[in-house]
């Protein structure tokens, strides 16, 4: 958990929640299953599934998606999960250009609907999860970052994700909400490359999801802002209407919906839709 900015100077330094931890988190076995309204993952259709599953989902997924596909993969012998993780927009640009895709999974309703409207999804997107936004900080946060405000201060090398990437344009959001004007030192693709740029000591902090905060463990350090209430992005993801492997394609998406599969995306920090 990250502690709130609101209490004066006080962050916390987020215990990992690598993909490990979910790979052990998803091998446990569903005591509850899934929801009546949502197909079932496993069962009698289990041998039925073969071939690989393409993947394409936001960046923000990677460890927690990889988690499931492992488990996809155990739970129906013969398919293999590939996945595809990226900014959404560059996703849904890939599949309205002809890239084969049997799923997407995008960090915003905004991004999905790039390929709904091209007429490239197979019935009506669901929302999965939520995610909110922190600040990633260096470990032990030397710059002593408080707020979204501190980020504003000279000198500080603040990076944030492209304003058309669901990330940039969440924290784009929190910024107006806050009435706040920052210039980052860069804009990166993705979620998870402005992330990288912190680990690696490049940039003294960066506006990323809660989950990629989780997830890096003690490379970084996290502090959470309360405009980012005002920034939460909904999940949505579809089978694609050209899905080479259909079948296992919804039997995928099942799993992701799924109790087994909430569980291990709410241990990596998500939210519940």
């Amino acid at each position: 958990m990250i502690r709130t900015a609101r209490r004066k100077r006080r962050t916390l330094r987020v215990v990992g929640a690598g993909a490990a931890t979910l790979l052990a988190l998803s091998a446990c076995s569903s005591s509850d299953g899934s929801s009546t309204a949502r197909p079932d993952s496993s069962g009698s259709a289990s041998d039925k599934l073969s071939g690989t599953v393409t993947v394409f989902a936001a960046a923000s997924l990677e460890e927690s998606f990889t988690a499931l596909g492992k488990r996809f993969e155990t739970e129906h012998p013969g398919t293999t999960v590939t996945f595809s993780f990226g900014g959404s927009d560059t996703l849904a640009a890939s599949i309205t250009g002809g890239a084969p895709a049997d799923v997407f999974a995008a960090a915003s309703p905004k991004t999905m609907k790039i390929v709904t409207d091209a007429g490239n999804a197979s019935g009506t997107p669901a929302t999965f999860v939520r995610n909110e936004l922190a600040i990633a900080t260096l470990p032990g946060n030397p710059d002593k970052v408080s707020s979204l405000k501190d980020l504003t201060r000279s000198g500080l090398k603040v990076v944030l994700c492209d304003k058309e990437v669901p990330c940039g344009a969440a924290t784009r959001k929190a910024l107006d909400a806050s009435g706040l004007e920052l210039t980052p030192v860069s804009y990166e693709q993705d979620v998870k490359a402005a992330l990288t740029k912190v680990e690696l000591r490049e940039a003294d902090a960066a506006v990323v999801y809660k989950t990629d905060v989780r997830s890096a463990g003690d490379k970084v350090e996290g502090v959470e802002f309360p405009e980012s209430a005002d920034a939460v992005n909904d999940y949505p993801i579809v089978r694609l209407r050209d899905a080479p492997n259909a079948e296992a394609a919804e039997a995928f998406i099942a799993l992701v919906r799924s109790a087994e599969g909430q569980r291990v995306l709410t241990a990596a920090g998500f939210l519940k839709s």
